[in-house]
């Protein structure tokens, strides 16, 4: 993980940074950082590179990492699959040998084509006086662009800063883009090379961008590293289930079908091993009992078989931290009733405060599913340490973060649901709570985990959203397939570059099984009806695949919890104005 950043100017003075853009960057990147300057007389202009590392792979490597040419590398990335990089490699020296080797605008395309995992880039060619940059295929990691007053320079940085004298678009995540400096120069005007990958929606447009600013698509050299979707319909026998109460019994009965559990091994083998590749060859750490990694959890169905196939593959001696986020409910309001009847005496009702002070506040529905699923992981694991870390958010404490910290982070995005999703994936990445110990005891409990695995990506691609079941009703299977299709489409503009932000915020990384390429080929294969059964009750038919795994790895109450969104689960919505709509944008996104 890398704070990557870089401003290029039409003229040969000394680029600058925002002061608070620099430290943001700082921390996402707080194990080596460093500045470079590229300047050319002729053409003329000047660069400024800037980048803050977070150690992950091999040995420490600092950037911008600069080849025999002068070519400059700003990658915030890591290489899963594609390319060949051992596990005592680091991944930044390998990509950038690469494309050192690169003689044409396609073999740059190639190389970046053949990588697995999630990635953004910055790459400046000195010969060729140009820039590339993008990010991957799902856009896993943030890249924002914004332009000067002028329209005479223009800045690509990780992460930026809601204020005045800032104006920023996410890079959409559709190719790989080129900028020509010297053409530039020449032209007064900024010309933009998009090579687009193969599956990416060809009606695209560039909004909000100034109007001396083109993009000229180019459709060849970037193949898809995922398979395309399987759109296919037909009228398929429904799953049957007797009631409308859902119970693990009828997965169980589902997988007797030997189909059905062909699938099934298929997607825990795949899944797996997308889980495998982001848990081993971590940086060792100074505490060996430590946890390295980290999961973002409700007790449902997508954390709780992230948590299973972890521990499959992190040393048994390694506890694994279970960052579980919950916001002050209100209190409840008093009955005042009349007269010594029912009446307490003062002793009693000092008594009933404590017992029902502290915890029963937070006492949300992801911290009771919570509870339930390290029960169940305890059960099958009861080697491993688990710490189900209770991250408890006051709403004093929420507003000033809000303020200080995460607006700046969630920003291009303004929504309500922006709001409330980056408020609470924050507080959880910060890994910051209480750990019980025994019966009563609980400790102070901060998580060093550099890895945060998240379960996004599940939902859309198995139909997990309530959404997903009005297009079903309303559309059919033929509805629920372009949903799907949109969905996939769609998340990295509404979900990845925020999340990349927010949870890089704590000099952490994201990581998402569930968008590992292999396993979205995998998906893409299966007809819609493999995937999700929505004529099945709410538990069961949504994210049916995935809950026939559960079934399958010995999950029990977990794999029939119906989906239920963070924003509710951790009961930050509680705390706003209850008649928002999600889709509104959010006032207390703007910076004072």
């Amino acid at each position: 993980m890398c704070g990557i950043c870089c401003v290029v100017s039409l003229s040969l003075s000394r680029c600058s940074l925002h002061d608070h853009v620099y430290e943001t960057l700082h921390r996402r990147g707080p194990d080596r950082s460093r500045d470079v300057t590229a300047s050319s007389s002729n053409p003329e202009y000047s660069c400024l590179f800037s980048a803050h590392v977070l150690h992950m792979r091999g040995s420490p490597t600092p950037q911008p990492l600069q080849d025999d040419h002068g070519n400059l590398l700003l990658w915030n990335g890591e290489v899963f699959g594609g390319l060949a990089v051992e596990p005592e490699e680091n991944d930044t020296q390998v990509v950038l040998s690469r494309l050192s080797a690169c003689k044409s605008p396609s073999a740059v395309l190639s190389v970046l084509g053949q990588v697995k995992g999630p990635w953004a880039i910055i790459y400046y060619q000195k010969e060729e006086h140009c820039v590339w940059f993008g990010r991957d295929f799902f856009g896993r990691r943030s890249l924002l662009w914004s332009w000067g007053a002028d329209e005479r320079s223009f800045t690509l940085t990780s992460v930026s800063s809601h204020s005045s004298d800032l104006r920023c678009l996410e890079v959409p995540a559709v190719g790989v883009y080129r900028v020509d400096l010297k053409s530039w120069t020449e032209r007064e005007s900024l010309k933009v090379d998009v090579y687009s990958w193969e599956l990416t929606d060809s009606d695209f447009t560039w909004e909000g961008f100034p109007s001396s600013v083109s993009f000229v698509l180019n459709h060849s050299g970037l193949s898809s590293p995922v398979l395309p979707m399987n759109m296919s319909v037909t009228e398929v026998e429904p799953n049957s289930c007797n009631s409308s109460h859902t119970s693990l019994d009828d997965l169980k009965e589902l997988l007797k079908s030997t189909g059905k559990r062909e699938t099934v091994r298929r997607l825990i083998d795949v899944l797996g091993e997308a889980v495998r590749r982001r848990v081993q060859h971590l940086p060792h750490q100074s505490h060996p009992h430590q946890a390295q990694v980290a999961i973002l959890f409700s007790g449902g169905i997508d954390s709780m078989i992230l948590a299973v196939l972890a521990d499959r593959y992190i040393p048994p001696d390694r506890s694994i931290d279970l960052l579980n986020v919950a916001f002050k409910l209100q209190e409840p309001k008093k009955n005042r009733g009349s007269g010594k009847k029912g009446q307490n005496n003062k002793k009693e009702r000092e008594t009933h405060a404590v017992t029902t002070s502290l915890q029963t506040h937070f006492d949300v529905p992801d911290r009771i599913t919570g509870r339930d699923g390290l029960r169940e992981l305890t059960a099958l694991s009861p080697g491993r340490k688990w710490n189900f870390v209770e991250i408890n958010v006051t709403q004093e404490e929420l507003k000033e973060m809000r303020m200080k910290n995460i607006c700046h982070l969630v920003y291009p995005l303004d929504t309500v649901l922006d709001d409330s999703i980056g408020c609470a994936v924050w507080f959880a990445a910060r890994g910051s709570g209480l750990v019980s110990e025994g019966e009563a005891a609980q400790r102070q409990h901060n998580s060093t985990a550099k890895v945060v695995l998240t379960g996004i990506g599940a939902d859309e691609q198995l139909a997990g959203y309530s959404r997903h079941r009005v297009r079903f009703k309303t559309s059919g299977l033929q509805g629920l397939v372009k949903e799907l299709a949109m969905e996939l489409g769609r998340i990295s503009s509404r979900n990845l570059g925020r999340d990349d932000r927010i949870i890089a915020d704590h000099g952490k990384e994201a990581r998402f099984p569930y968008l590992d390429e292999d396993v979205v080929s995998f998906l893409n294969t299966l007809p819609v009806w493999e995937k999700a059964d929505l004529s099945l009750p709410r538990g069961l038919g949504e994210k049916l695949l995935l809950r026939l795994a559960a079934a399958e790895l010995g999950l029990g109450p977990s794999a029939v919890l119906p989906k239920r969104a963070m924003q509710f689960g951790s009961r930050i919505a509680k705390l706003e104005n209850s008649r928002e709509k999600a889709s509104e944008k959010c006032s207390r996104l703007i910076a004072s």
